[in-house]
């Protein structure tokens, strides 16, 4: 890598990369673009200036300048990648570090930070220096993205794209919601309504349904931790399963929540019926926006009673009466998120490889695979 390198590109952009500088520095130039920028909480410096100190990894910053202003700024990881236990691909990262212990806190709506604007010019910048300036790498690797926004990467770059995962994204718009003056449960099909309406009257029998928020941090914390044992009931404890199995993870929330509850860039709102808590839910907040991240939900007998669905609903209309614009539910495919939201685009994770023979033969083998599998599964007989 060419610490420090100038590269021109068109548009009078300048692209430079380097070490990054002291973390107090970096955060009056990343507050300072953010500001300027139409970002989500996992491209601010509420989330990548923890990812940094807590991490610590070892980054380089990409810089895009114009007259001397800061229009765009990226952090990228050099990491060696194993696969099929013979193939070894040098990988530069966006915003992760490789390593899958610690990637597993999965940031989403990845991507360069820009000016408002100005996304495309800085993206196109930036992939010309890794391209042009940077010549020991193998895959840029970056997810999760949007997907029209790694099309345009695969397309700008010329380079070969594999999508290594891919899931949609379902949220509410709660500005609507107040625009026309209709309930959130309205919005939904009936069979979703008649569920939460059944379950809230099969609880309030039991006792009386609040939303209930920490009063100290030591109570947020507390929560946080509570949630653990029901994610990993769900989830599993294997890998790429649930986070709660993963003292990194673990670590990376519990100081979020630290450093961040008090500022109000996390809310922890626990479901309780009578003096039981049947569901908890961690959301990141920023700039208006709720990114549902987590939850913990008790396991009924009657499966009548939906916690889930019951508690979700109930603080959308929360978060509606308090003036948010939207609520996400962010990556992921499940019914639930299917039921209460409405898709509003779509996630992939993109490796933009350069023409190695160890990548052309790996599609290939995985070109094979997949027509064999094609092929079992619909009965064809050679």
């Amino acid at each position: 890598m060419n610490s420090g390198a100038d590269a021109m590109v068109p548009g009078t952009l300048t692209v430079t990369c380097e070490a990054v500088p002291e973390l107090s520095s970096l955060r009056r130039e990343w507050l300072d673009l953010e500001a300027r920028a139409q970002a989500s909480v996992f491209l601010s410096w509420q989330w990548v200036g923890h990812w940094l100190h807590l991490y610590r990894p070892t980054v380089h910053l990409l810089r895009v300048r114009q007259d001397g202003r800061t229009l765009g700024l990226g952090l990228v990881v050099e990491a060696e990648e194993r696969r099929h236990g013979v193939l070894r691909s040098k990988c530069l990262r966006l915003h992760q570090t490789g390593h899958p212990l610690l990637d597993q806190i999965w940031i989403e709506y990845n991507g360069f930070l820009a000016e408002r604007g100005r996304e495309q010019s800085v993206a196109a910048a930036c992939l010309d220096y890794l391209c042009r300036e940077m010549r020991n790498w193998d895959e840029f690797v970056v997810g999760a993205i949007d997907a029209d926004e790694a099309e345009a990467y695969a397309r700008h770059t010329g380079l070969f794209h594999h999508v290594r995962w891919s899931a949609p994204c379902y949220g509410v718009d709660l500005n609507d919601l107040r625009r026309h003056g209709q309930p959130y449960l309205d919005t939904l099909s009936r069979n979703t309504r008649y569920q939460i309406r059944r379950s809230a009257r099969l609880y309030e029998a039991q006792g009386d349904i609040r939303l209930v928020r920490p009063d100290t941090l030591a109570e947020a914390l507390a929560m946080f931790d509570r949630i653990g044992p029901r994610h990993l009931q769900r989830w599993g404890e294997g890998p790429d399963q649930s986070g709660f199995a993963n003292p990194d993870f673990i670590r990376f929330h519990r100081e979020m929540v630290r450093a961040q509850w008090p500022e109000g860039g996390v809310d922890l709102v626990s479901l309780t019926v009578g003096e039981r808590e049947v569901a908890a839910f961690y959301n990141l907040l920023y700039n208006q926006v709720v990114y549902f991240y987590l939850g913990g939900i008790e396991v009924e007998n009657d499966n009548r009673l939906k916690p889930g669905l019951l508690g979700h609903s109930l603080c959308i209309e929360d978060y509606r009466h308090h003036g948010f614009h939207y609520y996400d539910f962010m990556g992921g495919n499940e019914r639930y998120k299917q039921n209460l939201g409405q898709r509003h685009r779509n996630l992939v994770q993109l490796s933009l490889q350069r023409g190695r023979l160890k990548l052309r033969l790996e599609h290939m083998a995985r070109k094979a695979r997949q027509k064999w599998l094609r092929e079992e599964g619909s009965g064809y007989e050679h």
